[in-house]
């Protein structure tokens, strides 16, 4: 049976670190061949766009710019069609991006695979949030990211499946992942 690891959280707390290395240790540590890992920020990072301050052009013009709804839409389209074929290949599947309202989106994909879905929500403490970003020099994130906490935090459908990585490395959050703690009972 085919596996779903989803790493969501807010901008600061560690996602593509820790999937990165969920990966490694399900290859090196657990004997798997091959997993594929989905880093969600590939998708957005996609879109290359002029700096505009203005939703318009100096010649007045309307951007062609997506609004930030179609561009979520778009990479949540994106990583589910890329679980999808790789799960298809039955390999285990490690994917880190927010989600906000998209859980019922990953637990679809899981039922249609009859995969099992294993929801790690990772959460720090507001300033340890505020030193990692500020470190990775996206200070304009701090905002945002403070608001995910807030709201990630209290979503009734992540409770039991928050894990606060504040103070601890990656090599820590690997030992420390009781992943059957974070399997998705309600498939």
């Amino acid at each position: 049976m085919a596996s779903i690891y989803f790493f969501s959280g807010p901008c600061g707390c560690g996602k593509s670190t820790l999937a990165d290395a969920w990966a490694k240790h399900l290859v090196n540590g657990c004997g798997k061949r091959q997993v594929y890992l989905i880093h969600g920020d590939d998708f957005h990072a996609g879109f290359v766009e002029a700096y505009q301050p203005e939703t318009f052009f100096a010649d007045g013009q309307a951007s062609d710019m997506l609004a930030w709804e179609s561009i979520l839409q778009f990479n949540w389209e994106c990583i589910i069609d890329v679980a999808d074929k790789a799960l298809a290949r039955g390999l285990d599947v490690v994917i880190d991006y927010v989600i906000e309202e998209e859980l019922p989106l990953v637990q679809q994909l899981a039922r249609q695979h009859q995969a099992k879905l294993y929801y790690v929500v990772l959460t720090a403490e507001e300033e340890t949030i505020r030193q990692r970003i500020t470190r990775r020099g996206d200070v304009d994130l701090i905002q945002r990211a403070l608001f995910l906490k807030n709201k990630l935090d209290h979503m009734p459908e992540n409770q039991g499946h928050l894990f606060d990585n504040t103070g601890l490395t990656v090599e820590e959050e690997v030992a420390r992942l009781k992943m059957e703690h974070f399997l998705v009972n309600n498939l």
